[in-house]
């Protein structure tokens, strides 16, 4: 099985050949931080750091770089209206960026690069611009000459006469051309800036990232990612500014995840139907968000519906209960060996292989999942009888649930793997009570646990727990 990619630029899957072997250069487009990032925001930074996992679990080496926009026009606006500085406010709100990644199970990338710690960089990648006649000075800001780049639109498959009504163009007579873009931003008075040879100021959102790209990535990178709306203009302007410097490919392989609609429209900040991450893992699952996001498949439209999340959060509960039942016959099994290994051994195996297949096949994470619960079916059947099932049997199916939950992160968070160690703790403590005859304080550990929906069984075997 080859690994395929579709790819934006040519509208096809394509076999995944990377420029170098063994070895993958990613980047993505990270968000602005001026806000709390909403759930829009968080599918390609959900569905890529599965695209990264999935690389590493087949042999890559992942150089994984997503950005974060520290200046920006909101920004600016923003720290005006709250009398914040741009620094405070963006560093407020990349570290609650940061604390929602964490909460959702997300990897760092291997560089989480600022704008405002490459601006040396950028300037030196526009000044290179302009010396080469692709870029131009006027009235203090430095603009883009679109005509210039021969291919300019050819991610969108658009022509450039084509391209002005999907351009939002302010009438600027210093523009030599309408869809010309701007490179760097004379500085209006008491607004955060930087010295350059065109004067103070700082730069366009699209220089951004093909500088910061180059500065970790090089020339040219295997895959550039992120949200169907960066294809244009974001994605575009990216190809022409470093594909006019350096007459190579800026990356081979263009992804985009589709939009997440709310009420069947897009979900945006600036349409007032954005709903934060912060505030939803409060009120469910973050496992729960990260299976509604994979569950369909990423270059589609995305419906959020509470009734939706409520259908991931029950999905999560079932392989959470599947892995707890497992974990227990492991530390309960008295046969050290592989019995049963031979009954159980094609159908996990089958189930691993359609996991590979699907993923294989441009990240089809709902079949993918759909392959996960296929192990989950199996495993608990084979768990109605874990006495005929070795201590290598269940590692053999614990490690197959691994494996897949690596790629995906369907299992509880971290955050929940230590309430795991503190239930146990608690169980100890309530055996103890009921072992001392202190039956108020044995029943006080289940009314808390209940509490916290944690369901518990006693056995002969002894006392079983799992999550509602």
């Amino acid at each position: 099985m080859t690994l395929s990619i579709y790819n934006t630029m040519s509208r096809q899957k394509e076999v995944f050949i990377p420029l170098e072997e063994g070895k993958v250069k990613m980047y993505v487009c990270g968000p602005t931080v001026y806000d709390h990032i909403h759930i829009g925001n968080a599918r390609p930074v959900i569905f890529f750091d599965v695209v990264r996992k999935y690389l590493e679990r087949i042999g890559y080496e992942v150089a994984y770089v997503q950005n974060v926009t520290d200046v920006d026009d909101k920004l600016i606006r923003k720290a005006q209206e709250q009398q914040s500085s741009v620094k405070e406010l963006s560093r407020t709100y990349a570290e609650a960026f940061f604390e929602d990644l964490d909460a959702l199970g997300v990897r760092r990338a291997t560089v989480h690069p600022t704008v405002t710690d490459h601006m040396e960089q950028i300037i030196a990648f526009i000044a290179q611009l302009e010396q080469e006649g692709y870029a131009y000075e006027n009235g203090g800001d430095v603009f883009f000459r679109t005509e210039r780049f021969e291919e300019y639109g050819k991610l969108s498959h658009q022509k450039i006469e084509e391209l002005q009504h999907g351009i939002r163009i302010e009438v600027d007579q210093r523009k030599e051309n309408p869809q010309d873009f701007v490179l760097w931003k004379q500085a209006k008075e008491n607004e955060i800036s930087w010295e350059s040879p065109w004067g103070a100021g700082r730069p366009g959102w699209h220089i951004e990232c093909s500088a910061m790209a180059k500065a970790h990535l090089g020339e040219t990178m295997d895959i550039h990612g992120g949200g169907q709306d960066l294809t244009f203009p974001h994605h575009e302007c990216e190809i022409a500014q470093s594909e006019a410097l350096h007459d190579q490919p800026f990356a081979r392989y263009w992804m985009h995840n589709g939009y997440i609609h709310f009420n069947h429209e897009k979900m945006s900040k600036s349409l007032g139907n954005g709903v934060n991450v912060v505030e939803l893992r409060q009120r469910v699952k973050p496992a729960a968000i990260r299976y509604f996001m994979l569950s369909s498949h990423y270059r589609s439209p995305l419906n959020y519906s509470e009734e939706a999340l409520q259908q991931a959060e029950q999905s999560v509960s079932r392989m959470e209960n599947c892995w707890t039942n497992l974990q227990y016959a492991c530390d309960h099994c008295e046969q050290q060996g592989d019995e049963g290994l031979e009954q159980v051994k094609p159908a996990i195996e089958a189930a691993m292989h359609q996991f590979d297949l699907k993923m294989k096949d441009d990240f089809n994470t709902p079949d993918a999942i759909t392959a996960m619960f296929q192990l989950v079916q199996e495993i608990n059947q084979a768990l109605q009888q874990p006495e005929q099932l070795g201590l290598q049997t269940l590692q053999f199916m614990q490690q197959a649930f691994q494996d897949m939950n690596e790629v995906l992160g369907l299992l509880p968070m971290e955050e929940e793997a230590l309430l795991d160690e503190q239930i146990e703790q608690l169980l100890t403590e309530r055996i103890e009570a009921r072992k001392a005859k202190n039956y108020a304080r044995s029943d006080e550990i289940r009314d808390l646990l209940q509490e916290q929906g944690i369901l518990l069984e006693d056995t002969p075997q002894g006392t079983r727990w799992r999550r509602k």
